[in-house]
C-alpha cells in the first residue's frame, strides 16, 4: 500500500468524525485504514484536538476504556450566544407579527445553516443526559430535531396527527393543543422499545400542551423523558403544563404593529 501522508491521513480522519458526530472510532480503526501504528494515530488524534478546539469547531474527545477511541461532538460554549441573537434580531421585526398575535418563523425552520447550529446547541446541552433517541412531533419541529439526532448521533422518531397504514399498529392519545382543543397524537409501536430514554425536541411552546402530550405518549411506551428543548417559548403564560424545558429563545407579548420583543434563553452564554 501506498505510505499515507500525515496531512491527507488527519484530513480523512476528521472528515470521518465529522461526518458521523458522537460515535466512537477505535484508534485501531484508523490503524487498519491508513496501515499506521497506533502511536503516530494517537500523535494525529492529538493534533486535531488541539486544532479543533483552537477554531471553536465542537469537541473531539478521546474515550478510554476498553471500548474507548476518540468521538466528534460539534458545537462548543464560544458563540452560542452570539449565534442566538443573531437569530432574535431576525425574528424581532414588525413584519413578523401576523393576525392574531401569531409570529412568522418558517424560515429560519427551513434554513440548514440554522437548524445545524440550532442542533448542535441543543445536543451539546444534552449529551450528559444520554437519550437513546430525539422525539419530535410534526411537522415544524423536524428540521431542528433532526439536526439535534445527528449531532448526538441517535435516532429521530415523530409522532403524528394519525399514524399511516404503513407503520403498522399504533398507540393513540388525546392530548390539549395550544389553542385549548382536544387533538390526537400517534406513534407507531415499533418506533421505540420499552425502557429506553427520550429527548424532546419541539419548535414552539406557550402552555405546553404539545410537549406534555409527548409526554403522556411516552408513559405508554414506558420510556422515561431525560430532557425537553424548544426552539422558541412564549416567556410569559398564564398557565404552563409542564416543567423543566429549556428553550433556545424567549418570546415576549405580541402587539400589531409592534417589533416582537425575541431574546436569548438565560442559560445560553
Amino acid at each position: 500500500m501506498e505510505k499515507i501522508k500525515r496531512n491527507e491521513r488527519m484530513a480523512a480522519m476528521m472528515q470521518i468524525l465529522t461526518s458521523s458526530p458522537n460515535r466512537i472510532f477505535t484508534l485501531s480503526h484508523f490503524c487498519e485504514m491508513f496501515d499506521t501504528a497506533k502511536s503516530t494515530v494517537s500523535e494525529d488524534v492529538a493534533l486535531l484536538e488541539k486544532t479543533v478546539s483552537r477554531f471553536s469547531l465542537g469537541r473531539l474527545e478521546t474515550v478510554t476504556g476498553a471500548s474507548g477511541g476518540v468521538r466528534y461532538r460539534p458545537g462548543g460554549t464560544e458563540g452560542q450566544r452570539e449565534f442566538i441573537s443573531g437569530i432574535c434580531s431576525r425574528l424581532s421585526h414588525p413584519d413578523r407579527v401576523l393576525p392574531g398575535g401569531f409570529l412568522y418563523y418558517s424560515d429560519i425552520l427551513s434554513d440548514p445553516e440554522l437548524t445545524a447550529g440550532m442542533g448542535s446547541l441543543i445536543a451539546g446541552a444534552s449529551y450528559s443526559l444520554l437519550p437513546d433517541f430525539v422525539l419530535t412531533m410534526e411537522t415544524k419541529g423536524i428540521p431542528v430535531a433532526m439536526m439535534t439526532a445527528r449531532a448526538l448521533g441517535k435516532p429521530l422518531v415523530i409522532a403524528r396527527h394519525s399514524i399511516k397504514v404503513y407503520e403498522g399498529s399504533a398507540v393513540n392519545i388525546p392530548y390539549v393543543s395550544a389553542s385549548g382543543g382536544i387533538e390526537t397524537m400517534s406513534l407507531s409501536r415499533r418506533a421505540v422499545e420499552t425502557g429506553t430514554k427520550a429527548l424532546i425536541v419541539d419548535d414552539f411552546m406557550r402552555g405546553g400542551g404539545t410537549v406534555n402530550g409527548m409526554k403522556a405518549l411516552m408513559r405508554e411506551f414506558d420510556v422515561d423523558i431525560v430532557g425537553v428543548c424548544v426552539v422558541l417559548a412564549v416567556e410569559e403564560v398564564d398557565r404552563r403544563l409542564v416543567d423543566n424545558v429549556r428553550p433556545l429563545m424567549l418570546l415576549g407579548p405580541i402587539r400589531d404593529g409592534e417589533a416582537p420583543l425575541v431574546r436569548p434563553a438565560d442559560w445560553i452564554k
